[in-house]
């Protein structure tokens, strides 16, 4: 669903005009942005199998060759994507929560919806990660401020801080009478190229930047990644079905290609190829995705609603249970693919119960997505009474 909006130069959005197809929400993107929440439960649970990865190393990982390690792959080309695909939606509908209300309600919602959410988690999830990380050398008195120690900083919860970043600059551009209209943001495509070239980390994808003060090239690549999405959204483009044809190109061509450049092939050129393919891979994915929800999720489901809206907490609370699951797991004389698999649903469930049973309709629910009311079934009339 895409809205007609007129926007006035002080970037405050004039009247607004009927949805073109007439729906509320996006509710592809919707489950789009699902899907790469949940995705970052089973990233977690990948390192458990990765060598070297994580504190808590199942036998497994040691033992088996990296060529050979299924989960290795899975993680790269899952890593990928993931938060490319996150930053491009946060973009769109920040871009949409400014036209349909204007800057200072896109302030307080996303100072409600992720800052509040950040700043909480600074102070409960980030220590109870470091005390799981490392318990022997955590020091309690030292708790409040662990987000503040460039080695932990905001953990898992990083992409919070940094798309707060990016949206103060987003309003500060709109301010200044940007749009994000004309062709020239396509730029914004192969400009990623550039930051991707100077990333550090040995891995497939962007790196991640945990501390309060970020590191330029990470929060630059998203920048890319957002503001598209402000565009996409701004320009009226259409998502369409077949886009999702760029799926095959980016898992069948720019997947291996990348990974060869990175790791096998020594050469001068070595380092530009890779960025150009990682490049590649993230907006083949971004595209092909948008195209295949766009096909399979652009109808409103019950179940679909309630599952993106529980993501979010179960993403902020998810590595707590992963760590605490991987320490006991570490010496179960188990088949580690039913590890990783009751890992997973263990994490998944919890959460869930707990979503139900104390989060979706208490004051942590409508901070994370608003106010739900609990459905109730209508009283039966009086001709069926009887």
């Amino acid at each position: 669903m895409d809205v007609q909006m007129d926007v006035q130069g002080n970037g405050m959005p004039a009247a607004a005009r009927p949805p073109r197809n007439g729906k509320a929400r996006f509710h592809e993107l919707d489950a789009l942005r699902a899907f790469a929440m949940l995705l970052g439960i089973a990233l977690h649970a990948f390192l458990f199998l990765i060598p070297q990865a994580w504190p808590f190393q199942d036998p497994w990982a040691a033992t088996t060759p990296v060529e050979e390690n299924a989960y290795l792959v899975a993680f790269f080309l899952i890593h990928g994507f993931r938060m490319p695909v996150f930053f491009l939606l946060s973009g769109f509908f920040t871009a949409l929560l400014w036209q349909r209300r204007g800057l200072r309600a896109l302030a307080g919602n996303r100072l409600q919806r992720l800052g509040l959410p950040l700043l909480l988690g600074a102070l409960t999830i980030v220590p109870l990660n470091a005390w799981l990380f490392s318990p022997d050398d955590f020091a309690w008195f030292y708790w409040p401020f662990v987000w503040l120690s460039p080695e932990m900083g905001f953990n898992h919860l990083w992409f919070l801080w940094q798309l707060l970043l990016l949206i103060a600059v987003f309003a500060g551009l709109i301010r200044l009478g940007a749009t994000f209209t004309h062709p020239a943001w396509w730029g914004l495509v192969p400009l990623t190229l550039l930051p991707q070239y100077f990333m550090s980390e040995e891995s497939f994808g962007p790196d991640t930047s945990v501390w309060l003060v970020p590191d330029l090239r990470v929060l630059g690549f998203y920048a890319l990644f957002f503001g598209f999405g402000a565009f996409l959204h701004q320009r009226r483009i259409a998502v369409r079905r077949w886009w999702s044809a760029a799926l095959l190109p980016a898992l069948a061509v720019a997947y291996p290609a990348g990974i060869a450049f990175l790791f096998f092939v020594e050469s001068e050129q070595a380092q530009a190829w890779a960025a150009v393919c990682q490049a590649a891979y993230a907006w083949g994915m971004c595209f092909g995705l948008l195209g295949l929800f766009r096909w399979i999720a652009s109808g409103e489901r019950q179940w679909v609603r309630y599952v993106s809206d529980a993501s979010y907490w179960l993403y902020l609370w998810h590595l707590p249970l992963i760590l605490v699951l991987q320490r006991w797991m570490v010496a179960w004389p188990f088949n580690v693919h039913g590890k990783f698999a009751l890992m997973c649903a263990v994490t998944t469930g919890v959460l869930l119960l707990l979503y139900q049973a104390g989060v979706r309709y208490t004051w942590v629910g409508a901070m994370l997505n608003g106010p739900r009311v609990r459905l109730r079934p209508e009283p039966a009339s009086a001709a069926s009474r009887a």
